[in-house]
């Protein structure tokens, strides 16, 4: 109380008092929003070995003007203007690293929202205390987390696709659920999804016993009635359920109970593999197990006569959490199908909950009655205090998640977009229409864009650039004509141009797809052929049938969807790391006193328009300039020296040294690129079938599940064993 007192004194009067606090502070948590923020005082400290400028942004508007006002020739403004932009992101990208460490220092916890497993960072699900294999923070949070744990730092990772939970939902035409705890969440499932909850009565009466809240001053109060609660139960022959928020609770409670004697079993997240063995104890007479967040273990704890004549199973409750929803489904553990049971939490105003949203008014009261150490408080009030602190958490973290939402919703738009082309590109059907569309846009931006400027040298410049044509105007007529005019013209040229070039395409390679298909007897399925436009080059997979019996048109197809594939995902997955930023970037527009959304969305679609235009010039290019960079000939003979890849490999033939088989790489590797074959030569094996399969370089093998040894065949490294 006397903390809220302080807290109440500086933030009287629109926190009048607080920049006295915030002068010796060096850095500034809000543990509400999960924030950092260094203060001048933290910038001036990290900056006494360097320059006083090193975490102070450049004013970008200021130094733009600065640098035109200095007549400077176009080259040398240039020149100051790129330097001017690279010190905004090299001081951006400092103070942001700096942010992140702040961050896993003070917010991020060991043991509670991440374990270390293997001498790895591994995130802890917060609804159900298991481990989220493979789930890393992004932003290089987790980097930061690994520095201070002082394990290896991982490589930070692509975002390939993105999507949240509720975008997610949307896409199923139907959606409907069943829980035992969804009339908490009655508002937010309206709001977001239009969808109603309904109550359906319990099969029999609930029997089970639910006890005020016991609310003590301490956490070290707390624990030692927990303590005592856990050894009267266990004597009196009930099993005992002990629920946490964190491994660390966890454990600290298992080591009280090992000095007490108490024998018991403990399920976190670095316990999970034993899981389905500790509830299938939990249910016996006397046995304490303790659990780290219960919610969606989906497994019943099984009651025999005896437990059920002793009293039922007792659930014990070591913190509120700051969603009601799983303290029921705690809760909920006990009393099943009209069993008997008992539940009790145990609160103290030393816990997050309480320290961030309800103690004053609790405070208040025990100040009143006088309350000694050790002493506790039960009452129907202040069960009731402590659900609504839980129900401003539930709020606080609703508007966060619809605040996201209406961030993702704008990536939804064009997310919409994007996969729609790819799916078109996947299934060729509607990809001629999109070419055709591509085409027309660049045509036209083209013409508009020069058109404006009446810079005819460009436009045709960019002609020959994008579509290796020449310009199907003269000077007069692009003066002359209008924008809609001039890009008819050039888009007619443009088609003509592709049609021939694509035909051209399938005469070329016809020769070779006819060679290897009649001199092979049928043994290749599909091929690879390379198509490059002089920089970057792409290997086309076609089937080999198909590509005869259409004399190479077939290939052509395949080309026009790998290349729109390849270009479409290259493109997304930049454009997925610039919203990032940008999402970032926007936050600083609430000192401006503007909406941090209306900006977001504004600067998303001039990003998505720009990613369009980029894709559309590239694909075209690229459809334009690409063609076989091998002649038949030469095609042929190397095909003929091309070693066959296979999948499987007998024994015999592994067993050869290392050596030997390096020494073929790199034979391989030293051979010209040439038209590869793909067969399959194994049979079809099930997931859940146990294989052999051997490292070529070590010769060591290993026996597992085909599923597990998929990815390690996939990498090249290790093959299957035919035993």
């Amino acid at each position: 109380q006397l903390l809220q007192k302080t807290e109440n004194y500086y933030m009287q009067d629109n926190n009048r008092e607080m920049p006295k606090i915030d002068e010796a502070l060096y850095f500034v948590i809000e543990e509400k929003n999960n924030q950092v923020e260094l203060t001048d005082n933290g910038i001036q400290f990290l900056s006494t070995d360097t320059d006083s400028q090193f975490f102070v942004l450049p004013d970008i508007g200021t130094g733009i003007a600065q640098i035109e006002r200095e007549n400077l020739s176009p080259e040398e403004a240039a020149e100051k203007k790129e330097e001017l932009f690279r010190d905004f992101s090299v001081k951006s990208e400092r103070i942001h690293t700096l942010t992140q460490l702040l961050k896993a220092y003070t917010l991020f916890e060991k043991d509670t929202e991440y374990v270390i497993m293997d001498n790895k960072v591994m995130i802890v699900d917060e609804q159900t205390g298991r481990i989220m294999d493979g789930r890393r923070y992004s932003d290089g949070l987790h980097q930061a987390i690994e520095a201070k744990e002082n394990v290896k730092i991982e490589a930070a990772t692509q975002t390939f696709a993105t999507i949240t939970l509720q975008n997610y939902f949307r896409m199923y035409n139907k959606l409907g659920g069943m829980t035992g705890t969804a009339s908490t969440e009655a508002g937010e499932f309206w709001e977001i999804y239009k969808l109603d909850v309904v109550e359906i009565p319990t099969n029999r009466p609930i029997a089970r016993k639910d006890k005020d809240d016991l609310i003590y001053r301490t956490v070290r109060e707390k624990f030692n009635a927990v303590i005592e609660d856990v050894v009267q139960l266990s004597n009196a022959g009930r099993p005992v359920l002990i629920g946490t928020t964190s491994v660390e609770i966890s454990e600290l409670l298992s080591r009280m109970l090992k000095l007490r004697g108490i024998q018991h079993n403990v399920l976190n997240a670095k316990m999970h593999k034993s899981e389905a063995e500790i509830v299938a104890e939990a249910g016996k007479p006397g046995v304490v197990t303790i659990a780290t967040n219960m919610a969606g273990r989906g497994t019943d704890i099984k009651l025999s006569d005896e437990v059920k004549k002793a009293g039922g199973l007792a659930i014990i409750g070591t913190e509120r959490h700051d969603s009601r929803r799983v303290d029921r489904q705690l809760r909920g553990r006990a009393g099943r199908q009209g069993d008997v049971g008992s539940s009790q939490f145990y609160v103290s105003l030393e816990d997050n909950l309480m320290r961030l949203f309800g103690s004053e008014r609790v405070a208040k009261v025990m100040d009143r009655i006088g309350l000694k150490e050790g002493e506790v408080i039960q009452h129907s009030m202040m069960t009731k205090s402590i659900e609504r602190a839980q129900k401003k958490v539930e709020e606080n973290n609703f508007g966060v998640r619809k605040r996201l939402l209406e961030y993702d919703d704008v990536m939804n738009a064009q997310r919409e977009v994007v996969y729609k082309r790819r799916r078109h590109a996947l299934h060729g059907e509607r990809l001629k229409v999109d070419i055709a569309n591509m085409m027309y846009d660049t045509c036209e931006l083209v013409v508009e864009q020069n058109k404006l400027a009446e810079d005819f040298k460009n436009f045709e410049f960019e002609l020959i650039r994008y579509f290796s044509i020449s310009a199907p105007v003269t000077p007069a007529e692009f003066s002359k004509l209008s924008v809609r005019e001039i890009t008819g013209k050039v888009y007619k040229a443009v088609l003509a141009h592709y049609e021939e070039k694509i035909a051209r395409d399938a005469r070329e390679a016809y020769p070779i797809i006819k060679n290897v298909y009649e001199n092979n007897n049928g043994q290749y399925q599909r091929i690879i052929v390379p198509f490059t436009d002089g920089i970057k080059s792409l290997n086309v997979v076609t089937d080999l049938e198909k590509a005869y019996t259409t004399e190479g048109r077939s290939l052509v197809a395949d080309f026009e969807k790998n290349i729109t594939l390849a270009i479409v995902d290259e493109a997304w997955k930049k454009h997925l790391r610039k919203m990032d930023e940008l999402k970032q970037s926007v936050q600083l527009a609430v000192h401006e006193q503007k909406d941090p959304l209306l900006i977001y969305k504004f600067e998303a679609f001039n990003l998505f328009k720009k990613m369009i235009d980029d894709v559309n010039k590239e694909v075209i290019s690229f459809l334009f300039k690409g063609y076989l960079p091998h002649r038949n000939e030469n095609i042929q003979e190397a095909r003929q020296e091309t070693r066959q890849e296979k999948y499987t490999e007998t024994k015999e033939d592994l067993d050869a040294p290392a050596s030997e088989a390096k020494k073929a790489g790199e034979m391989a590797s030293q051979r010209p690129p040439v038209t590869e074959t793909i067969t399959r030569e194994m049979p079809k094996i099930n997931r859940n079938d146990t294989v052999t399969i051997k490292h070529v370089m070590s010769g060591k093998s290993e026996t597992m599940k085909y599923k597990k040894a998929e990815s390690m065949l996939a990498s090249g490294e290790w093959v299957l064993v035919n035993e």
